[in-house]
C-alpha cells in the first residue's frame, strides 16, 4: 500500500492522528528532502528508512519505489510540506502506482494554497490554481495574459527572489487589481498582506523576503473587497 500523507506546512503541530499513524506503520518513507523530513520525524521520535525523490530523481527511482511496493512493503510518500502531488514530483510515482494496479490511499490534511484560499479574503466561490510560473520573462508575461479574463480568483506558488518581479508584471498585465501575498504561512513570521498589485509590488521591493510564498489576485471585474 502506498499512503500519500500531508506534513505541516510550518507548525509542526499542524499533522493528523492518521497522518502519524501512516508514517509509523510504514516499511519506508519517501520524500523530496531527506533532511527537511527528518525534522517532522525527530519531533515525533518516529525512525524510518528515507528514500529521497525529487524532480532529477528519474524514472529509475520511481521503479525502485514500486518494487518495493510490489514486495508487500508500505510505502508513505510526503512533501517538504503540505499534501504531496499539488505541485510537488510525486505525481510520477502515483501515476506508475496506478498503472500497475497497486494500492493507494490519500489522505487529508495541509495544503498551503487552501490555507491562503481561506485566509486571503478575495472571493471563495470558485478559483484557479496554476502552480509556479514560468521563470523567463516573455514565457510569464504571455501566461498571464492568457489568465487575464478569467473571472474567478487566481492562486499561484512564487519563489521569494521572483516576488517583486511577478507582482509587476501581474500589475502589467491584469491592471490593478487587488491581491494578497500570503508567506510564511502557520510558521511563527506569517504574513498575509492585502492591496492592490502595485501596493504590494512597492512593499516587497523594499524588504528582503523569505520563505514559502503564495500570491492570490482577483479575477476579473470582482468587486473590490480591501478598498
Amino acid at each position: 500500500m502506498l499512503y500519500i500523507v500531508p506534513t505541516p506546512i510550518g507548525n509542526l503541530k499542524d499533522i493528523t492522528l492518521r497522518a502519524l499513524e501512516a508514517l509509523k506503520s510504514a516499511d519506508l518513507i519517501v520524500c523530496e528532502d531527506t533532511r527537511q523530513t527528518q525534522k517532522l520525524l525527530k519531533a515525533y521520535e518516529i525512525q524510518k528508512p528515507l528514500l529521497s525523490l525529487h524532480e532529477h530523481s528519474g524514472l529509475g527511482r520511481v521503479r525502485e519505489i514500486t518494487a518495493h511496493l510490489s514486495e508487500g512493503k508500505s510505502v508513505a510518500l510526503v512533501s517538504d510540506g503540505g499534501t504531496p502531488l499539488v505541485s510537488d514530483p510525486g505525481f510520477e510515482l502515483l501515476r506508475e502506482v496506478i498503472r500497475g494496479k497497486i494500492n493507494f490511499e490519500v489522505l487529508p490534511g495541509p495544503c498551503a494554497l487552501i490555507t491562503a484560499f481561506a485566509a486571503s479574503g478575495l472571493a471563495t466561490d470558485t478559483f484557479s490554481f496554476y502552480g509556479f510560473l514560468p521563470q523567463r520573462f516573455a514565457a510569464r508575461k504571455k501566461f498571464l495574459a492568457s489568465l487575464e479574463p478569467r473571472e474567478e480568483t487566481l492562486i499561484f506558488y512564487e519563489s521569494p527572489y521572483r516576488l517583486r518581479q511577478t507582482l509587476e508584471d501581474m500589475k502589467t498585465v491584469f491592471g490593478e487589481r487587488e491581491a494578497v501575498v500570503a508567506r510564511e504561512l502557520t510558521k511563527k513570521f506569517e504574513e498575509i498582506s492585502r492591496g492592490y498589485l502595485s501596493e504590494l509590488a512597492a512593499k516587497f521591493s523594499s524588504k528582503k523576503v523569505r520563505g514559502e510564498i503564495v500570491i492570490l489576485t482577483a479575477g476579473k471585474g470582482r468587486k473590490e473587497l480591501f478598498h
